[in-house]
């Protein structure tokens, strides 16, 4: 049978034209953004001619501009007028406690997109075929830490309210990976006796104390700089944060990673992992499956990990039980795993 009789449709190239330009999106919202376009329409300013006023450019380029920003669905449309949808409003006007605009500094960086220009190669090798995400003291984790802490203020709030519900114990925290640090920051702002010990490179941990000191929290907050791998973490913690990290490596590299997480907790300790998982099907929800593509050409042998994956690495890191948590609205999934 043929596939346009199985699906009741006739075959279209739409969905491959639109793949084939969809650079364009990128750069359409990546202009939006630079321009301030979004800041401008929440501001008042509805029309092409007004809206070019307020971010100095053409009329007639800002008019197509914000046409393909309505048609992809981040503006609407009535008669010459255009508005914010509520997720614009959200995490684009730069007004918006939640704004999101500056992540382009890294998601668009030449060190996440340039290794995309050989995803043939990287499909072959079954791993990134330009420079790793992974390799030491990448000075991209810098800009990561810097450009990335607006989307994750967020999920590091929500994910603290989940794992230390009562904020009523004294906890030690290590924060692998600290990278900005607010993940281990948002457990130390919401509970006084939380004191966190972060781990990651000398410059990137600069921006985590930078962070500490303006959360008010730096007298409860130490480092320790060097590789994840080689770092001596000491023991006795009481919990463990593991966030968007153990993606980037293949399962007996989390593994070594694991036991090493595992003798440094104290017991009863908990280790605590946010990541994109998809679904045993590897293909839903569409967000979290889709970030395997981002390790395939960013990282040597990183995935996305079912929770079933997971939690057959953390068993084999000795780990008693391992539990998964959603994070609505965030599109990641916190596993809690008991020493």
């Amino acid at each position: 049978m043929a596939p346009e009789a199985q699906t009741g449709r006739q075959p279209t190239p739409a969905l491959l034209f639109d793949t084939f330009n969809a650079y364009q999106r990128t750069q359409a919202i990546k202009a939006a953004i630079e321009l301030e376009l979004f800041t401008a329409i929440g501001e008042g300013n509805t029309t092409a001619k007004a809206i070019a006023e307020r971010c100095d450019a053409s009329e007639r380029g800002t008019r197509i501009l914000c046409d393909f920003l309505t048609i992809i669905g981040f503006l609407t449309k009535q008669g010459d007028n255009y508005e914010l949808t509520a997720d614009s409003a959200m995490f684009l006007d730069k007004r918006s406690p939640a704004y999101m605009g500056g992540v382009t500094g890294f998601i668009l960086s030449p060190n996440v997109m340039d290794n995309f220009d050989r995803l043939t190669e990287s499909v072959r090798k079954g791993g990134c075929a330009g420079p790793s995400s992974v390799e030491p003291e990448h000075p991209m984790w810098v800009d990561f830490a810097r450009a990335m802490a607006p989307m994750m203020a967020m999920p590091a709030q929500l994910m603290a309210q989940l794992v230390d519900p009562t904020k009523d114990q004294k906890l030690r925290v290590l924060d692998i990976a600290a990278g900005h640090g607010l993940y281990g920051l948002a457990f130390a702002k919401q509970n006084p006796q939380v004191e966190v010990t972060a781990v990651d490179w000398p410059r990137v941990l600069d921006v985590a104390k930078e962070n500490a000191q303006a959360a008010g929290v730096a007298d409860r907050y130490q480092t320790k700089p060097g590789s994840a791998f080689d770092v001596d973490y000491g023991t006795g913690y009481d919990l463990v944060l593991l966030t968007n990290f153990l993606h980037h490596f293949d399962k007996e590299t989390c593994e070594t990673l694991l036991r090493k997480v595992h003798a440094a907790l104290a017991d009863g300790g908990r280790a605590v992992a946010l990541e994109f998982v998809p679904n045993d099907d590897r293909v839903t929800p569409p967000q979290a499956a889709a970030f395997s593509m981002q390790m395939l050409g960013g990282t040597p042998s990183g995935d996305a990990y079912t929770f079933a994956e997971l939690e057959r690495m953390l068993q084999n890191a000795g780990f008693a039980r391992s539990e998964m948590h959603e994070l609505p609205p965030t599109i990641e999934r916190v596993i809690i795993s008991y020493r």
